[in-house]
């Protein structure tokens, strides 16, 4: 079983994901509301983000490579951005997202690899 040391950044990713999600997309449904106003929203939200992402970063410097982390990160947003798109937004998901997501998380796997 892996040590919290690798599992902590990516708690600490997957929660920083959820706010910039909701700082970048939440305002969607409301398109009637001034753009500073959601721009003031956003801003806040993301703070909370960045609260969660430098300590992500900083930890998980420790156990994983800087490619490595933003290889995670990348692929949580992934995973978080298609959750919030079906449950927030009423989106769906077609199989090109499935197939151009599945291709960017086969890249994933060989920053995970190593050299050939």
């Amino acid at each position: 079983m892996p040590s919290f040391d690798y599992i902590r950044p990516i708690l600490l990713l997957l929660g920083s994901n959820v706010f910039m999600t909701f700082a970048w997309y939440g305002h969607l449904k409301f398109g009637n509301k001034s753009l500073m106003l959601v721009i003031l929203v956003s801003w806040m939200i993301a703070f909370f983000e960045y609260c969660l992402a430098v300590p992500a970063n900083r930890y998980g410097h420790e156990v994983y490579s800087a490619a490595q982390l933003k290889t995670i990160q990348e692929v949580i947003t992934l995973l978080v951005f298609a959750g919030f798109s079906v449950a927030y937004l009423g989106e769906k998901i077609t199989i090109n997202h499935a197939v151009g997501f599945a291709m960017i998380c086969g890249g994933a796997f060989f920053v995970f690899k190593g050299p050939l």
